[in-house]
């Protein structure tokens, strides 16, 4: 591997004028030199735009400066994804899975040669990289995963087969997971990652097969057969323990979500404010209605939450931090801020009517392609009920069953306990069923999402649009926790057809 480290050619412009260069850039690529429809609904990207949109040197805001790069600013990160993600969110996502999922942890765990030549291929090469966890037979389930690896020497022999990885057949370099296995098979209960340059014969990852993804079209997504061998210097190094390193680096990328989530929400906003002052709807705008502002001050509600997840990120997370002890904040962040896209291309697309249903609408791309994100990196249900557990967890070692009163002294909710009187004042169970668990960890994570934003405002943010995001979240907060409350008994009956047909009752003219 290289070892050079020649700094990119944006690395010395100030941030302002590097960012100002690169939507101008992305402007031109998506509209005026191609169109922006055509490129979202055709599979993968032309050459020369992405050879264009690369010639900015986007992926080097996640490279130390030392190593030719920006200097891994979290808040430059966070921004150069949210100006991706205005024009394409495929495009931005493509970025995150290269900075968050490959760039950042061989960052903190690689070594130094190892590092020195992918930044260098990455700045000069224009390389891209990515990550490879999730196996057919085990999604959430990451630690039952049955990619394996042996050790002969200085090289490590690793099979198993991988599936949606972002930027299948696309990436230079992998980070792929694996368990050790012992001379008789058996695998251990740690996970390694390593690093593998895809360009090399013996590293090369066999694509079997590239899957018809629903949407997000511009990112290639299949079935990978892994039979690798790589040096030992590809192997990242934990700390401790390799299941900690996996904490780590999701519970990083989680809370890095609000980079993608911010442009798109923006846009979202500025396409719905378009679309409701020019449609004209009984002789009057449709901006005028009623309900039409009620979604409007929704999606701004959304807009200034996810700013604030923003400046939290970028305050509060450098490559410098371990994160895998912050499961709270990254997995608020992560699904609030996926459930906001979500429910706000589902908002646009109503406001937008039978115009937003044709495929070359940006309300009915943005609702497919941001459906996807509420399920990887960890589904939002299992992060929901994840969030309750460390919350039940720290209320029992305080040994404080009232939840008003807990979440008066804790950290994320502290600055918002006034606006939850009524609300929270309720003792909770300790042992909960799962659907429960769910319901409490989505009002939870509003509450923390309301945190954030009160600090947002202490820094100066805008107040009417805190005060109105505030409002906004709380009425969430109260609807969420009124069917908390309430009993959540019910079951699947499996042969509900018996007795369960409505036309074998009799109706007149049906013959009995």
């Amino acid at each position: 591997m290289d070892s050079h480290s020649v700094p990119a050619p944006s690395a010395s412009l100030p941030y302002p004028e590097f960012l100002s260069r690169y939507r101008d850039k992305l402007k031109q690529m998506f509209h005026d030199r191609a169109d922006a429809n055509n490129l979202a609904l055709s599979r993968g990207l032309p050459p020369f735009v992405m050879r264009e949109i690369r010639s900015c040197d986007p992926l080097s805001v996640w490279i130390p400066s030392e190593y030719g790069g920006r200097g891994g600013k979290t808040a430059e990160c966070i921004a150069m994804l949210a100006a991706s993600s205005y024009e394409s969110l495929a495009l931005s996502l493509t970025f995150g899975i290269n900075g968050a999922l490959f760039l950042q942890p061989v960052g903190r765990y690689g070594d130094e040669s190892v590092k020195r030549a992918v930044y260098h291929r990455v700045i000069h090469g224009k390389a891209m990289g990515g990550l490879m966890i999730t196996e057919p037979d085990y999604g959430s389930d990451a630690l039952s995963m049955k990619t394996s690896y042996t050790t002969s020497g200085e090289t490590h022999h690793i099979q198993g087969t991988k599936h949606w990885g972002g930027l299948t057949g696309w990436a230079d370099f992998w980070l792929i997971t694996a368990r050790p296995a012992d001379s008789e098979g058996q695998l251990g209960r740690d996970i390694d990652f390593f690093v593998c340059d895809a360009t090399q014969p013996e590293q090369h990852v066999v694509v079997e097969e590239v899957y018809e993804n629903l949407g997000l079209y511009m990112i290639p997504y299949g079935k990978n057969l892994i039979d690798i061998r790589v040096p030992a210097a590809q192997r990242l190094k934990p700390e401790s323990t390799g299941i900690k390193m996996m904490l780590d680096i999701l519970h990083r990328s989680r809370i890095e979500f609000p980079g993608m989530a911010m442009g798109f929400l923006h846009r979202i906003m500025d396409e719905g404010i378009r679309h409701c002052r020019e449609r004209l709807v009984g002789g009057k705008s449709l901006f005028t209605y009623d309900q039409v502002q009620e979604r409007l001050a929704r999606l701004q509600a959304y807009f200034t939450t996810c700013s604030a997840m923003c400046a939290f990120t970028s305050e509060n997370v450098s490559l410098a931090d371990n994160m895998a002890k912050h499961s709270i904040p990254a997995n608020t962040i992560k699904t609030v801020a996926t459930d906001m896209m979500q429910e706000a291309s589902q908002s646009l697309l109503q406001l937008f009517g039978g115009k937003g249903y044709r495929l070359d609408s940006f309300a009915g791309r943005a609702t497919v392609d941001s459906r996807p994100f509420q399920i990887f990196e960890g589904s939002n249900d299992i992060l929901y009920q994840q969030i309750s557990e460390a919350i039940l967890k720290t209320m029992r070692r305080a040994k404080e069953p009232h939840l008003g009163r807990f979440l008066g002294e804790f950290e994320y909710s502290q600055r918002v306990a006034d606006r939850l009187k009524g609300l929270a004042d309720f003792q909770v169970d300790f042992s909960q069923p799962q659907r429960k668990l769910v319901e409490l960890g989505k009002a939870l994570s509003r509450i923390f999402s309301m945190d954030l934003t009160a600090r947002l405002g202490e820094r100066g943010f805008r107040p009417d649009l805190i005060e109105s995001a505030l409002k906004i979240f709380q009425t969430d907060v109260s609807r969420i926790l009124t069917g908390y409350r309430g009993s959540m008994e019910e079951s699947v009956e499996v042969d509900y057809r018996d007795g369960g047909d409505w036309l074998a009752l009799g109706y007149p003219g049906v013959p009995g």
